[in-house]
């Protein structure tokens, strides 16, 4: 008896939630302000991943000359806009892979093993003495700064 009004309870709360989501789904539109017709939706579905950019504290103009150099030596495609996305990071991973023990996919995101593999880069040359953790801190940023004011 006691494990029928558990589920009961689980059903009936399921089921509001459900409700209160349908209803959150169907209100969309009914209090925003409504936008010109001529003009596009900011985010579609197709283009979300595009969108996300890690730059790691990088100004744009450091953000340009990392997207240059990568494209330089490590086949970028994208373009020179200054926002580190999936693309930079997986031109940016495939150099990590060669000399830098990076050894995950190599799937643009700037993840954890991808922030040491770039610290084991950054302790080389560019004055970075944290510990490789995959933690992009402050001195993790420092140090790509550098990085990306030297090229």
């Amino acid at each position: 008896m006691r494990q029928s009004v558990m589920t009961r309870s689980i059903v009936s709360a399921t089921a509001v939630v459900g409700l209160a989501v349908g209803a959150l789904a169907g209100a969309g539109t009914s209090f925003a302000a409504s936008a010109p017709a001529a003009q596009a939706p900011a985010v579609s579905a197709g283009s979300f991943g595009a969108l996300v950019t890690q730059n790691l504290g990088l100004t744009t103009t450091q953000a340009m000359a990392v997207q240059g150099w990568l494209k330089t030596h490590w086949s970028y495609t994208g373009s020179i806009d200054g926002l580190l996305g999936t693309n930079s990071w997986k031109a940016m991973q495939r150099f990590l892979a060669k000399y830098f023990d990076y050894t995950d996919p190599i799937d643009g995101i700037a993840g954890p093993d991808t922030i040491r593999a770039l610290q084991r880069f950054l302790a080389l040359d560019w004055s970075y003495t944290g510990g490789i953790d995959g933690v992009a801190g402050p001195g993790t940023r420092a140090a790509f700064a550098r990085f990306a004011d030297s090229i």
